[in-house]
């Protein structure tokens, strides 16, 4: 886990800052006569443009209602939806402010930081289509459930030895899928890699794209979705002083929305099965930034979710769903695993038996129509990250 040097108790919430630009002056720099001299300038420098300010406090007041969320509710598949529409909206307004300074933009140095922006997005999509790689994934465990279902129906006149025995055996499939080694899997990902959103889409068929080459892009195993995130947090540097009063902002809010872009993109890699996992990145959010704080927060109560739910090394991912799907297919494997002279069942444990299918299938039913809504909030974030660099002929 990174490290959160300074996340003293004590320290004030920033989310009560009026203005991110000035909290931002506050605290770059420690000395006292430095510090004094930054304010000044501050002041001298009118942020005029409170577009700015408002699309600054959007971020900070969503990721606020995000990190309230519950431990349960964390990293489940409404939440995730949640956190993609927000981002989704973020966009949009980025956009806006854009258009509005194109001119600004073409010259240093905002120039180079909204390339720096757009590069950062172009391995977002690779992210968007390593995310559907892993929702295929689950799709497939899915198929070792139903398996699991229809033969322990209770509808069925009798549930005996061979039934017990088909849905043995369909559990232990889906713990082996579950438990697939990263180097083995990544490398199947690779040789038989699933449609990606930009490929044969029916939906992107009226859209053409300068780079549309990146759209089927395939995240192979030397460049996986995780190995993405990492360059990104690598090479997102804060502006200078100098940087955030000659942009009148505006490279403050670039570093703001790539913050969010690299925080969407790591939560989706720690959620959804991958070759990696999400937990071996490294972020790190200034805690002065106005969304410094609650990125941190919600990065510190998904890195300890995760963790909960997970077993050592593994790469399931941190969804509330698939933890609910493991734990109900575990307990239930312990109630079908008996030995031959067990057989018949004794009515409890029929009981016991009918009870525990009917867990798994209620968490499946439920997991199948929100999974089949996830992948389509990623499809729409892949297709709105294109088009938006296709505004700007990127």
């Amino acid at each position: 886990m990174p490290s959160t040097e300074g996340q003293d108790s004590s320290s004030p919430a920033p989310f009560l800052s009026p203005s991110p630009f000035r909290s931002f002056g506050r605290s770059i720099f420690s000395p006292r006569r430095e510090h004094s001299q930054s304010m000044e300038a501050i002041h001298e420098y009118n942020f005029s443009d409170t577009e700015l300010e408002s699309f600054q406090k959007q971020i900070v007041d969503r990721l606020h209602d995000l990190s309230g969320a519950s431990a349960d509710e964390l990293i489940s598949v409404d939440w995730i939806r949640k956190l993609l529409d927000s981002f989704i909206y973020f966009q949009e307004e980025f956009k806006v402010i854009l258009l509005k300074n194109k001119t600004q933009i073409s010259r240093p140095p905002l120039d180079h930081l909204v390339g720096e922006y757009f590069e950062r997005s172009l391995k977002a999509l690779d992210v968007c289509n390593a995310t559907r790689s892993g929702i295929d994934k689950v799709h497939l465990w899915q198929k070792h459930l139903e398996i699991v279902l229809c033969a322990l129906d209770s509808r069925q006149r009798v549930i005996g030895k061979g039934q017990f025995r088909r849905a043995r055996k369909a559990l232990m499939d889906l713990e082996l899928a579950m438990s697939e080694e990263k180097d083995s899997d990544s490398v199947i990902s690779y040789r038989n890699p699933p449609p990606s959103f930009g490929r044969n889409n029916q939906s992107s068929k009226n859209y053409r794209h300068p780079h549309h080459r990146s759209l089927s892009l395939t995240v192979s195993p030397s460049a996986s979705a995780a190995r993405q995130i990492q360059l990104m947090a690598n090479n997102l540097i804060q502006p200078r002083l100098n940087e955030i009063m000659s942009t009148n902002g505006l490279a403050l809010t670039i570093y703001t929305i790539s913050s969010v872009l690299m925080f969407v993109l790591w939560t989706l890699v720690t959620a959804i099965p991958n070759q990696d996992k999400g937990l071996n990145i490294h972020l790190s959010f200034p805690r002065h930034l106005s969304c410094g704080f609650p990125l941190l927060l919600l990065h510190e109560r998904i890195v300890e979710e995760t963790r909960r739910r997970n077993r050592p090394n593994s790469n399931t991912g941190s969804l509330k769903e698939i933890y609910k799907i493991q734990k109900c297919a575990r307990q239930l494997t312990e109630l079908i695993d008996l030995p031959d002279d067990q057989f018949p069942i004794t009515e409890e444990h029929k009981n016991q038996v009918e009870e525990g299918v009917k867990e798994l299938a209620l968490v499946s039913d439920a997991f199948k129509s929100g999974l089949d809504s996830l992948e389509q909030q990623v499809r729409e974030v892949f297709h709105r990250i294109a088009c938006f660099r296709n505004d700007f002929r990127i």
